[in-house]
């Protein structure tokens, strides 16, 4: 029998308002994701990866992106210091928790005021953040880069933004579970007026490209591990 999602189980019993109202206060919310709520074919394809090395960065603290540097001195000392092939390597970036929130967009870091929440600003204005400050690479959009040196600070090598690790291959993965307890505490720190589903799914509809929302990120982390042979940090 095919798993159904509250939601599903609530419109097709046709519950009344009686009913939502049983449910409490997050009747609003689809805090639990099933099989059929999000792309498990595109999680699936990163367990069977062939690559020789697989690893997954769990990160929960953004800290000022410093995670971002790590990942890019694993592709660079697995590549130039090791000597595997680039295709040969696959690095995951399993983002939740505060950190989960650089997977959104510049639309979601502007509407939901979301670098005045977690208390990041912008380098350029020093107030908060209206931005996504850690998506877009700083050599352009598409990035230009003047060097192909790897030493050189203005190559692709050494381009700590998501956007250009995402062109090295690094895979962005998003927790729906964190979102929809994110969208909750936005709810009430600044008295938004919407559903917390509304945001949620306003949300998940700006995702910075290529990112992979996930039902659970520790639930994924231990598939990757278990089933995907993927080696684990965290930082």
């Amino acid at each position: 029998m095919k798993p159904i999602s509250r939601r599903s189980f609530v419109g097709q019993a046709g519950f009344g308002l009686a009913a939502l109202t049983a449910l409490g206060t997050t009747a609003d919310a689809q805090l639990v994701y099933t099989r059929s709520d999000w792309n498990v074919s595109e999680f699936d394809k990163l367990l069977k990866n062939s690559a020789r090395v697989k690893q997954a960065y769990d990160v929960i603290p953004i800290g000022d992106g410093k995670f971002l540097n790590n990942i890019k001195n694993s592709l660079n000392g697995l590549h130039f210091g090791f000597g595997i092939p680039m295709e040969q390597i696959k690095i995951v970036a399993a983002l939740h928790g505060p950190a989960n929130m650089l997977n959104y967009d510049d639309y979601v870091w502007g509407k939901y005021r979301i670098g005045e929440w977690l208390k990041i600003d912008d380098t350029k204005t020093g107030k908060p953040a209206t931005r996504n400050p850690f998506y877009w690479s700083k050599a352009g959009n598409p990035p230009k880069y003047v060097s192909q040196d790897p030493d050189n600070e203005a190559s692709s090598f050494q381009d700590i933004s998501m956007q250009a690790l995402q062109a090295r291959g690094v895979k962005f993965l998003s927790c729906h579970t964190a979102t929809e307890e994110q969208v909750k505490a936005l709810i009430a720190k600044y008295n938004l007026p919407q559903q917390r589903e509304e945001i949620v799914k306003d949300m998940l509809a700006h995702t910075v490209p290529g990112v992979l929302v996930v039902a659970s990120m520790v639930a994924a982390i231990a598939l990757l591990q278990s089933e995907g042979r993927f080696t684990y940090i965290t930082v």
